[in-house]
């Protein structure tokens, strides 16, 4: 087959549409014949050596893609040959052919193409095991997502409002703020021209002045900051770094929240047992797939971009103007 493979680590040149091993399904799992891959922020990091993949993972990026089941192997009785799918990948989303655990697989959604369900699992289910089943978003909490534009904050949005969460969300233009307006944020804060600890704490959640939850993809350059803006009770769930990895955290200020900091990472969790990607991908299609097949959540996609040409995908992913999804089209 062929795939996105590194020549070293840097920049988007690194990146070569080459041949690459035939993977073959073993127990439990599904060879996917690819037709599109979601570009995600984690696939530039591993292009510049700085995320690895877990161990035994393929070295090809991609950690989500759709496409059609081309073989099943032993022990998978929940899918067959020829089933529409997207998945959630540990690696190997930029190539032609991809194996994947069986429980990390989910039916392409009614109503919805192959491209546009790549965009899917890795938002999906980063969004719903990080603000629901991790911090627990509930009906009549106010919650703050950095990033609004990007493809989690998008989904974000959306989920949360359908559980009933006011949602307040940071972008750097006004064009992204009006558009998060529409898929439901209420609160919206420009970070180029506005403070928004200042502005978040004047609005109410559940637990007074500030956010009840905060999903941030800064890490440490918002730490501080994020403390500050929490309502009391209030939860950061951190599942980004583009802000750095090391901060001072004032135990003082987090405690007079009765806050917490939570660092979550989806890649790494095991394919099965508690705490799973199954686990996650079980309640990613109990609870969000019937919102997508209504269409009271729906994808949110920037651009489409052939696979050879990942490299521009990725610059298009570091661009400010992007808003959603950036899909690399691979098969089909």
């Amino acid at each position: 087959m062929r795939a996105i493979n590194l020549n070293g680590f840097g920049g988007p040149e690194v990146m070569e549409w080459s041949a690459a091993p035939d993977p073959v399904p073993g127990h439990g799992e599904v060879l996917i014949e690819v037709a599109a891959a979601g570009v995600n922020r984690a696939d530039l990091l591993q292009r510049r050596g700085f995320y690895a993949p877990p161990a035994g993972a393929t070295p090809v990026p991609g950690l989500e893609c759709s496409g059609v089941i081309a073989q099943v192997g032993e022990g998978v009785r929940e899918w067959s040959v020829g089933d529409r799918v997207c998945a959630l990948l540990s690696g190997g989303g930029y190539a032609e052919k991809v194996v994947v655990p069986a429980g990390q697989v989910l039916p392409v959604p009614d109503g919805l193409d192959l491209a546009a369900a790549a965009g899917l699992p890795e938002v999906a289910a980063t969004v719903w095991s990080n603000l629901v089943m991790t911090a627990g978003l509930h009906s009549g909490q106010l919650l703050l997502v950095h990033g609004g534009g990007s493809g989690i904050g998008t989904h974000a949005i959306q989920v949360a409002v359908r559980r009933g969460a006011r949602v307040a969300v940071t972008a750097g233009s006004a064009a992204k703020l009006e558009r998060c307006a529409e898929l439901g944020a209420s609160v919206l804060i420009n970070y180029r021209e506005h403070d928004f600890v200042q502005l978040i704490r004047a609005e109410h959640g559940l637990g007074g002045p500030g956010a009840d939850i905060i999903l941030d993809n800064m890490g440490a350059a918002y730490l501080g900051r994020n403390v500050e803006a929490l309502a009391l009770d209030g939860q950061v769930v951190v599942i980004g770094m583009q802000g750095g990895v090391n901060a001072d955290l004032n135990l003082g200020a987090l405690m007079a929240k009765r806050g917490t900091v939570r660092a979550i990472k989806l890649r790494d969790r095991p394919a099965t047992g508690r705490g799973s990607k199954a686990d996650i991908i079980a309640e990613v299609r109990a609870h969000v797939w019937p919102l997508l097949e209504k269409g009271e959540i729906v994808p949110v996609i920037h651009a489409e971009v052939p696979v050879a040409e990942a490299g521009r995908a990725h610059e298009m992913l570091d661009d400010h103007e992007t808003f959603g999804k950036v899909i690399l089209r691979v098969g089909g």
